[in-house]
């Protein structure tokens, strides 16, 4: 009896496929401008995290604000609770201001390296 073997070829689009799945696996040198990139949209990405939770939150205690005065007739409660919500969807936006104006300031001097050596 002979021996026998079997082969396999994938196509065109699986070979694509396993060729993109292996490339997530390969370690990599990044590049200075993908670096410069990256670390440029860090600094705004933290400071809308971060309104973002102040302001949901404070929006959820506004409306518990409000249903203590529409709907379990806690009045006095209904006014104190939502003003605090008020107050915290008021200094959303300061905060994220804040935080990216911080984040800029850790992160300028690496910020001006890369930029410095991009240009050269």
């Amino acid at each position: 009896m002979d021996n026998q073997s079997f082969n396999y070829t994938y196509s065109a689009k699986e070979q694509a496929e396993v060729k993109r799945i292996r490339d997530k696996y390969i370690p990599r040198e990044e590049d200075p401008m993908e670096r410069l990139r990256r670390l440029d949209a860090s600094v705004t990405e933290k400071g809308s995290v971060a309104a973002l939770v102040v302001g949901i939150l404070s929006a959820l205690v506004l409306g518990v604000g409000m249903c203590c005065c529409l709907v379990w007739d806690l009045f006095l409660w209904g006014i104190i609770i939502g003003a605090v919500g008020i107050v915290g969807v008021s200094l959303a936006y300061p905060l994220h201001q804040y935080v990216v104006q911080k984040e800029r300031q850790k992160i300028a001097p690496e910020i001006l390296r890369l930029t410095d050596e991009l240009m050269k």
